[in-house]
Order: C-alpha cells, then sequence, then structure tokens
C-alpha cells in the first residue's frame, strides 16, 4: 500500500490492458451476452480482437469461435481470469 492506494487503485486502465495480452479474459457486453477467450489486441475504443472464444448467453455456453471481435461501444467489462 503505497501512497495510501490499495491494490489496483489509480491504475491506468490502458496499462491494466497491456499487461493482460494474451492471458484469458471474460468480456461482458451490455446485451448480457459474454464472451471468454484469449485477450489478443485491444484499442482506445475498447474494440477487442479475442482467439479461442466461447460465448455464453444466459450462463450456457452458445457457441465457440476461432476468432472474434468485439465492438467496444458494446462492451461492459473486461475481466481478467
Amino acid at each position: 500500500m503505497e501512497n495510501g492506494l490499495t491494490q489496483g487503485e489509480g491504475k491506468d486502465p490502458s496499462g491494466f490492458l497491456g499487461e493482460i495480452i494474451g492471458a484469458p479474459v471474460t468480456v461482458k457486453l451490455n446485451s448480457g451476452v459474454v464472451y471468454k477467450g484469449e485477450l489478443q489486441s485491444v484499442d482506445g475504443y475498447m474494440n477487442i480482437a479475442l482467439e479461442k472464444t466461447d460465448e455464453y448467453v444466459n450462463g450456457k455456453k452458445r457457441r465457440s469461435y476461432g476468432d472474434a471481435f468485439v465492438r467496444g461501444n458494446n462492451v461492459m467489462y473486461i475481466s481478467a481470469d
């Protein structure tokens, strides 16, 4: 706890995203659909490229994709798994 900040506070989101490139992530869309895959890239608009992607609707696996591209304006959150 340096400078009174707890872990994760005050961290630049782009820095966090850069650190997890190549790692497994969960991406939840505003519609509630969830994608789980390996983060390949993300840009300033939060457009996301994933590999080895699974799509979940209402908590049930619906489909698998080799590669997937998610447009940033649909993203609610990205979480490192």
